[in-house]
């Protein structure tokens, strides 16, 4: 594994003005995503330093530029008032998830994060995107957002809207207008963001002066904090960073596939895991906000021409040249504008590609995404990610489990669903009401198995039949459950007193019927390779029955 993932130098001046780019975008964002926390806007800067930075180095995605987004500053904001009383146990646990990324990359789980369902993702993310929005209104409108929560902000906006402070309202209504309004030509010259910061902040000097501003900014380099540990919230800690790794593993791999589609380039998802859980974990040890692979300054980045890390590193040092000289021009910053900015940013996060399509999409899509999302606003991200997968789980399974209870067929006399040998449509057309067959098509799973077996006991006049010819040669994979009901199945036709025929089983269902004993009820004469040959045993009259003895556990 290469230290520098897709480092080379045959892109150089791309790569610095995509970096440059890039800077330019996410200076406004990492200082309005820092206020937002309750950090600070300067913890926001020191984030899109480190976290852009390391991810460059370690990670696994050459053009992506890192540091801190919505979904990832929302979930920083509660770990800050959880832990508001000691902020070291707050990186102490940003350091813990980065160190959880770390581990998630060396045990390869990369591609099975991105295997979480798109409505999952969906519901999430525009879950994030209106907590944004929620907490934004007071500071859009002059007042501080509220330190109790999502559910203080949301019951406290009819009283913000009620007695807007008119300067914040003005620069706040201004900035988003800018963020909408400039013109494509002049956002390809100057990034809205930054234009909107410039203009808000222009504006609050000469024209609106009682506007809230930041306030005090420290300069200089970040300070080291050491890491603190309390057995009291442990859990707390825990869960917190179990938060903040998933959602900065998924938001990233995310970001990764728009940079592979914009590359045509292959990102590494398990050394990007690596890469991100570092830069958190430096983050986190120098008091800076937790971040995450950033869509918006990744696609900036490559379409100025950025390719390489070395995009993402000189962003990082651009920001950086900024830190040293930034303090006293940052604290004249109105907070309305920097909530315009991420009002804006709220409305980007939620997935309006799906809400557009609301009500032609599938509704089981619907449904998950809109539990996810309510769970996300109300509850917590965890809860919301886990029930989500759970929910889309089971649904697939029983879709699942319908598709495979269509392929299991009852037959007596030939049919035109499946192919039949012309001697196998004449030994069943003769042989009407005294062999059946019992053919299933394609894999066998816990969730159809059981229904099968019922399917077969209600079968009116199933057990009149004195010849069942059990057909898995089109199974192409079965479970354990699957293989449990097909011996519920060999007992059933035991217990009819009907011969019964086995036919063709692949090598990796064999597998699992001899691992569950299943075949101990089948004796060597019974099983066939081909449907044809025991069709011709079956018109023939042979007589066969499942193995009559049966273990003490079995007959239990």
């Amino acid at each position: 594994m290469p230290m520098i993932h897709g480092l080379h130098f045959n892109n150089f001046r791309g790569d610095i003005y995509g970096g440059v780019v890039a800077a330019v975008v996410a200076l406004p964002l990492a200082l309005a995503f820092g206020v937002a926390s309750g950090a600070g806007a300067i913890a926001g800067l020191y984030g899109a330093i480190l976290v852009g930075l390391f991810a460059s180095i370690f990670g696994g995605t050459p053009a992506q530029c890192s540091g801190p987004t919505g979904p990832m500053t929302v979930v920083m904001a509660g770990i800050l008032v959880q832990f508001s009383d000691n902020p070291a146990l707050a990186f102490t646990v940003v350091i813990m998830g980065g160190g959880l990324q770390i581990l998630f990359g060396l045990l390869g789980f990369g591609h099975y994060i991105a295997l979480v369902p798109y409505p999952v993702i969906s519901g999430f993310m525009s879950g994030i995107g209106c907590i944004i929005l929620i907490l934004q209104v007071g500071p859009l409108v002059g007042f501080e957002a509220k330190p109790e929560g999502i559910y203080a902000n949301l019951l406290a906006i009819p009283e913000f809207l009620s007695n807007p402070l008119p300067q914040a309202t003005i620069l706040g209504l201004l900035t988003i207008a800018i963020m909408y309004l400039t013109p494509v030509r002049m956002s390809q010259l100057i990034p809205p963001q930054l234009l909107a910061l410039c203009a808000g902040t222009l504006g609050a000097y000469f024209f609106f002066p009682h506007a809230p501003v930041i306030g005090n900014v420290p300069e200089g380099f970040p300070s080291f904090i050491i890491p603190d540990m309390e057995t009291s919230v442990m859990l707390l800690m825990v869960e917190g960073a179990v938060v903040l790794a998933l959602l900065g593993s998924i938001d990233s791999l995310l970001t990764s596939l728009v940079c592979d589609n914009m590359t045509r380039t292959q990102h590494d998802s398990n050394q990007e895991l690596i890469g991100q859980g570092v830069g958190n974990m430096m983050a986190g040890l120098f008091g800076g906000l937790p971040g995450a692979g950033a869509t918006m300054r990744s696609v900036a980045n490559i379409r100025s021409g950025g390719r390489t890390p070395i995009s993402g590193i000189l962003m990082s040092l651009v920001l950086l040249a900024t830190l040293l000289g930034l303090g006293p021009l940052a604290e004249k910053i109105p907070l309305a504008v920097l909530a315009g900015i991420l009002f804006k940013v709220g409305l980007d996060i939620i997935d309006w590609r799906l809400l557009r399509h609301l009500v032609k999409a599938p509704r089981t899509d619907v449904l998950i995404m809109g539990v996810v999302l309510i769970i996300t606003v109300l509850v917590d991200l965890i809860s919301a990610v886990g029930v989500g997968i759970v929910l889309a789980s089971l649904l697939f399974v029983k879709r699942m489990a319908e598709l495979e209870l269509a392929n299991l067929r009852v037959i007596s006399e030939p049919t035109q669903e499946i192919p039949f040998h012309p001697e196998e449509k004449a030994i069943l057309e003769r042989n009407t009401g005294r062999i059946v067959l019992i053919h299933v098509d394609g894999p066998m799973s816990f969730g159809s198995a059981k229904t099968m077996v019922r399917r077969l006991e209600s079968l009116k006049g199933f057990n009149t039949f004195t010849h069942v010819v059990l057909d898995l040669s089109d199974v192409s994979a079965i479970d354990g459950t699957a293989a449990l009901a097909v011996e519920d199945m060999l007992r059933m036709v035991q217990a009819h007193r009907q011969n019964l025929y086995f036919v063709g089983i692949k090598p990796g269902v064999l597998k699992v019927l001899e691992g569950l004993g299943v075949l101990d009820h089948i004796g060597p004469e019974q099983r066939y390779d081909l449907r044809l040959d025991a069709l011709r045993h079956a018109d023939q009259g042979h007589n066969f029955s499942p193995t009559d003895e049966l273990s003490g556990a079995q007959r239990a």
